[in-house]
Order: C-alpha cells, then structure tokens, then sequence
C-alpha cells in the first residue's frame, strides 16, 4: 500500500483504491467512535480501546517560533491527563454513580471530527494492521443552563485492525489553547 507522507502536497500524493478503502474506513470507525461518546455510550466506547491504548494530553506552551519543538510538554513531564485502558475504564465508573460532582446533571456534548488524515500504514506484529491518523475536532459542552465549555484542537491516533476491527491503540491531544477554560475535563476526546 502507498503511505502518503506528512510533507508531501495532496496533489503529489498518489492513492490506491487500497489507500481510500482505509481512509473510508478510519473515517467511519472515527465518526462512530464520536456519536458513542455524544450518546453517552461510554461501555461501547470502551469496547473501541486497545487494552494497551495510550491516552494523553499534553500541556499547551506558549514558546517562540524558534521553539515550536517544546510547544507540548513531553511524556516525561505533566499532562493534563496521561492514562491507560483502567484509568478510562474508572472515569467511566464514576460517571455511572451519578454522585460524580462535575457531570450531574451530565453535560450535553456535540463532537466534531474533520480532516482526517491516514498518514502512515504498517503491518501489525499481531497479524493485523496499524494506521497513523491525524485529525482536528472541535467539542462544544453545555452542563446547566449556562455553562459552555469549547475545545478545539488536533489528534494524533494510531489505530490497530485485529480481527477486523479496529480499535485506538495510542491518542495524543493537542488543545488550541494553553489554559484551561473550563471548569472540569470530564468529557473525552
């Protein structure tokens, strides 16, 4: 299969109907992945994660253009949240008490996902496959009768297909802003 590289102008690139079945596909799975979450269908959301994923977002720096290398702060520093498939698994727990203090009553959210990208795909030691994906979203929440919350930003996904389905095996967020607007971070991107 032809990889597009991230550099490349799309004009250049050349796509195989290969190349497009996988874009459809990663759309698709995207797409789905937030009507779930919109729903509030967090244990089928769940069943979408990679018993391995790697769910992180990093803090958003105001640096220089000599520095955009150190825009986002690195794994090895703080993150808003860096988590793993039991950390998921608990936030969705606590949302299901219906004590949890910051979504009672829940919030009403709307998820955008555009400009998805397949960057990169690769065989997968297990027997399946990887794809690199990147995205934007934009997420509006409004909790009460007056409290809206907007993010917007961009995500780096690497998506594994075992069995024929694919489920998310790593997300990086990058948020479009370097503080924090909103009350709480209870919803997921």
């Amino acid at each position: 299969m032809n990889a597009p590289t991230d550099n490349a102008p799309a004009a250049a690139q050349d796509c195989s109907i290969d190349d497009m079945q996988i874009w459809w596909q990663v759309q698709r799975f995207m797409h789905y992945e937030a009507d779930l979450l919109d729903h509030r269908e967090f244990d089928a959301w769940l069943e979408l994660l990679d018993e391995d994923i790697s769910y992180r977002m990093p803090l958003t720096r105001n640096v220089r253009r000599d520095a955009m290398a150190q825009e986002y702060s690195s794994t090895r520093d703080a993150a808003w949240f860096d988590e793993g498939i039991d950390t998921l698994r608990q936030r969705v727990a606590q949302i299901r008490t219906g004590i949890h203090w910051a979504e009672e009553p829940a919030s009403r959210v709307s998820r955008l996902v555009t400009n998805i990208r397949v960057l990169e795909m690769a065989p997968d030691e297990g027997g399946g496959e990887r794809v690199r994906v990147r995205s934007r979203f934009l997420i509006y929440q409004n909790r009460l009768q007056t409290e809206v919350s907007l993010f917007v930003g961009k995500r780096e996904d690497v998506l594994r297909r075992r069995d024929g389905r694919w489920k998310v095996l790593s997300r990086e967020i990058h948020l479009d802003q370097n503080v924090l607007l909103s009350k709480a971070l209870t919803i997921f991107f």
